[in-house]
């Protein structure tokens, strides 16, 4: 059997862990950790389980346990801070929670051969200028579109996501879709100090330049729009088009609107007591700002990505940080071609944040979708108006790419 999570690839039959296609040295009983985790990944595994499986029924320290759950943990590139793909569960045990594709084929290449580009996304890391470890996948063909980085996103999970999937299929058809996890998220480093709109804009210059793209539309939604803002003024002449869909110029912590300040205050408090909690107040309030037309399936997806994308600490740091972005001394400086979009009912960002980003930047174009929901999914009859627009908006003038991915 083979397991892919991330980077990482575990088979079963030969007894190798593989990142990017690379074989990890891991010591024996650490790999039959490994195993008996993913194969359990469902559910809690007690220290019973581990002790009968792992050490054969033998008589072990607590100690001796944590020590390989540690050792697991650093074969995957994870650590007992983030838990992002082992969780320890208090007095219970222990749980594989991050996103895995199961398969009997021993073979990589068997695995994708048979799927068309679309259906393939390709995972790798690069650096961003303080160091920290940022995840980017591509996919698609044509010309390359990057998607900027916004609170709440996991590569593997977005790319199964009953949310995130369609519209990254839409995308694929037409676009090399360059996307990634910003800090402190996702499969990019959690364990991190500075949550700032510059480091961020750090972030996306490093996957760009690894990626190796010199010219390219870029996409930003929500967080995204004003970290594609800043970065279309700092490197104007990389940008081709920019489209910005229920972004802001000013986060709410700092905007003038006392209800919106309130507001924002009350998300950071329920987020602190109910992160990743099914059916907690968060939960029910994040759904009903986010998508509030979502189907169960959608809703049930929002809960899972929380539990995998970052801990409560992460996300409360990062959404700070989000409602104290300003942009708003960057809107006359950017030149390339701008279409914003904005649902008319979005929760989350209010209409007219929308209306101030498209009057403010010289030429762009305004497009106002009949919405409620932040995220506009595919049963919504907005949607194909979202897709066809975007489409034709950067495909239209689109130059011939530089250099693929």
């Amino acid at each position: 059997m083979r397991y892919r999570f991330g980077s990482f690839e575990l088979v079963e039959e030969t007894r190798e862990l593989l990142e990017l296609g690379q074989p990890r040295t891991v010591e024996p009983q650490v790999f039959d950790l490994l195993c008996q985790l993913l194969q359990s990944r469902d559910r809690v595994v007690t220290q019973d389980e581990l002790i009968a499986t792992v050490w054969n029924r033998n008589i072990v320290s607590d100690a001796a346990i944590s020590a390989r759950i540690s050792a697991a943990r650093a074969a995957i590139n994870d650590n007992g801070k983030s838990q992002q793909w082992i969780r320890t569960m208090p007095r219970r045990g222990f749980r594989f929670v991050g996103a895995v594709e199961q398969s009997d084929n021993t073979h990589p290449a068997a695995m994708v051969s048979n799927q068309p580009v679309s259906q393939q996304q390709r995972v790798a890391f690069c650096r961003s200028s303080d160091g920290a470890r940022i995840a980017y996948a591509t996919s698609g063909q044509g010309y390359p579109l990057v998607k900027a980085g916004h609170w709440l996103t996991h590569l593997e999970h977005d790319w199964r996501s009953p949310i995130w999937r369609p519209f990254l299929d839409a995308m694929n058809k037409k676009f090399r879709v360059l996307r990634y996890d910003q800090r402190g998220n996702g499969l990019s480093d959690w364990d991190i100090a500075t949550f700032s709109l510059d480091a961020f804009v750090d972030d996306l210059e490093a996957v760009v330049d690894a990626a190796g793209l010199d010219r390219f539309a870029l996409y930003g939604t929500s967080q995204g729009a004003p970290i594609a803002l800043a970065y279309a003024c700092r490197h104007p002449a990389r940008v081709s088009h920019l489209v910005l869909h229920g972004g802001f110029e000013k986060g709410r912590l700092i905007r003038l609107a006392e209800s919106e300040r309130a507001q924002g205050e009350a998300i950071l408090t329920l987020m602190r007591h109910g992160w990743g909690k099914p059916d907690s107040a968060f939960i029910n309030a994040f759904a009903a700002m986010f998508i509030p037309d979502g189907n169960r399936e959608q809703v049930e997806s929002l809960v899972d990505l929380q539990r995998q994308t970052t801990s409560p600490e992460n996300a409360v740091a990062i959404r700070s940080a989000v409602d104290r972005f300003d942009v708003s001394n960057t809107l006359d400086k950017v030149i390339a071609p701008t279409l914003v979009i904005h649902a008319r009912h979005d929760a989350v960002q209010p209409l007219d944040e929308g209306r101030q980003l498209a009057a403010r930047i010289a030429g762009a174009e305004f497009l106002m979708l009949e919405s409620r929901n932040h995220v506009v999914l595919e049963q919504e009859k907005a949607w194909p108006i979202l897709i066809d627009r975007l489409e034709k908006f950067i495909l239209q003038h689109a130059p011939e790419p530089d250099l693929p991915f």
